[in-house]
């Protein structure tokens, strides 16, 4: 066991060698550059044209739920008219009056999957804008990285303190600009399923 516990110590010994010597040797031949990824979606002509979309697409979908939420709304108000004063006995006696309130259950539910649905939409559509737009922006940041003979490359928002000159955020944009202006957005449609 001691032979064990000689080679750990000689391998701790040594990685604290060099642990030592190593930083600075290896500071002064790497060049670390930065960028800021949030504004370079929030900047960048690619990134104010998927938001632009975005936001298009979310304007669609809620001009196509509106007519639906409003009827409801509007329906839901009139039957909480009408059951004003009365008691559970006297609404299950009214067959009529549990027969709408039925059919509004059943359309409130129906809203209810449609809105999900529009959501989850949403969010596929969102999700594969931002996969299209680090695709775009992968092949820039490779050229720049080589512009700078950069090393290692790290996010600003990682960082704990860095100098302005390491940021390579507006050169990236202004690449990003040059070769992906814009990118296609289209939403992404769930299939309806099959009533059960």
């Amino acid at each position: 066991m001691s032979r064990l516990k000689n080679f750990i110590f000689a391998m701790v010994a040594s990685l604290a060698a060099i642990a030592l010597v190593a930083p600075e040797s290896f500071a002064q031949g790497t060049t670390v550059i930065t960028i800021d990824e949030a504004k370079i979606l929030r900047d960048s002509k690619a990134g104010k044209d998927i938001q632009a979309k975005l936001q298009s697409i979310e304007s669609q979908i809620n001009t196509e739920l509106t007519p639906t939420k409003t009827s409801l709304e509007a329906e839901g108000k009139a039957l909480n008219t009408e059951l004003q004063g009365k008691t559970r006995e006297q609404i299950a006696g009214d067959a009529a009056m549990v027969a709408r309130l039925n059919a509004y259950d059943k359309k409130a539910g129906d809203f209810g999957k449609a809105r999900q649905k529009a959501a989850s939409e949403f969010q596929l559509t969102e999700r594969q804008a931002l996969i299209d737009f680090n695709k775009a922006l992968e092949p820039v940041l490779l050229q720049v990285v080589s512009e700078k003979n950069a090393q290692i490359v790290l996010s600003k928002s990682a960082l704990i303190y860095g100098v302005d000159s390491v940021d390579v955020s507006a050169l990236v944009i202004s690449k990003l600009d040059a070769t992906t202006p814009t990118l296609s957005v289209v939403r992404k449609r769930i299939p309806d399923q099959p009533a059960q």
